[in-house]
């Protein structure tokens, strides 16, 4: 059964340091579009980073670029986030969504909105506290 699942999350500090991990079983990620959201309590749902492997295009919103780096596992078969400089808002459910087809450019509101289109795995959540 295909599905992807997120996993990585935590308690941390302020300007701690997670790697959450995306992995897809039962289908390649090679041809895909994977994007991360995030939902805060109260919030809506927001995208976070993006990437078209098909070329290897990565985007994010703004507040986290310089912070945040996503990154494919060809041989996991898994997209990870490595989330540097956490901060308290940064505190969320972190979803990744997975997209047959290809962004290219690296265009992040194009590319989170075709994304957000397709599968979605359950969830890992992030507290950044003291």
């Amino acid at each position: 059964q295909a599905q992807l699942v997120e996993s990585g999350g935590g308690l941390v500090q302020p300007g701690g340091s997670l790697r959450l991990s995306c992995a897809a079983s039962g289908f390649s990620l090679d041809y895909y579009v994977i994007g991360w959201f995030r939902q805060a309590p109260g919030k809506e749902r927001e995208g976070v980073s993006c990437i078209s492997v098909h070329d290897g295009s990565s985007s994010y919103t703004a507040s986290v670029k310089g912070r945040f780096t996503i990154s494919r596992d060809s041989a996991k078969n898994t997209v990870d986030l490595q989330m540097n400089s956490l901060k308290p808002d940064d505190t969320a459910v972190y979803y990744c969504a997975a997209h047959l087809g290809a962004v290219l450019g690296g265009d992040f509101a194009l590319c989170s909105r075709f994304v957000s289109a397709g599968r979605w795995g359950q969830g890992t959540q992030v507290t950044v506290s003291s």
